[in-house]
């Protein structure tokens, strides 16, 4: 999937997943930063290719950038799997702890599973990619679904671009539009 499709993916699991269990209040800090995180999560994944926007952001990044897509095993390996997944977890919730002592109002705990949960959208998406996803690394088989190659889609191409992404888009409206009065009052009561 293209950076944009998993951005919008990570951002509507993340309003699901706070729809059904949002805790009793938050603040609006942890909000925000939770929102960044999850886009963070969202595209960390593909952070094992030498093009990621990490690597074309910092000064002499494409060199970093192609020392850790070797490192990892490339594109689609490490970063894309359950132990890739579990180590960006302890990672996140170390930088969190690092981080809590300036940023007192921010619930790190929600941050942290704002980013696991971005994370998990990106790796979902990928497993119904034509390339699939190695979930059970060190065992290098690529899962996808459906089970059948050519079933699955090419990242990029007409089925992302047409149906998929406008799919999520139609997907949030609906959801906002049906949930209008209990979003609000979860804005209302919840966020302070």
């Amino acid at each position: 999937m293209t950076g944009r499709t998993h951005d919008l993916a990570a951002i509507t699991a993340l309003g699901g997943v706070a729809y059904v269990a949002v805790p009793h209040t938050i603040t609006l800090a942890t909000a925000l930063i939770a929102v960044l995180f999850n886009q963070l999560g969202g595209i960390a994944p593909d952070i094992d290719q030498p093009t990621a926007p990490l690597w074309r952001n910092l000064p002499e990044g494409h060199i970093f950038g192609k020392i850790f897509d070797k490192s990892v095993g490339g594109h689609r390996f490490l970063t894309h799997s359950l132990l890739g997944f579990a180590i960006f977890g302890l990672l996140i919730h170390l930088l969190l702890g690092f981080l809590h002592p300036i940023m007192p109002h921010v619930d790190t705990g929600i941050v942290w599973w704002s980013f696991m949960i971005g994370m998990l959208s990106h790796l979902l998406m990928d497993t119904i990619t034509k390339e699939g996803v190695p979930w059970l690394l060190p065992i290098p088989i690529k899962f996808g679904l459906p089970p059948i190659k050519k079933l699955r889609v090419s990242t990029g191409k007409a089925v992302e671009t047409l149906i998929i992404f406008p799919g999520i888009i139609a997907l949030d409206i609906w959801f906002c539009a049906d949930h209008y009065q209990t979003l609000v009052a979860m804005i209302h009561q919840r966020l302070m």
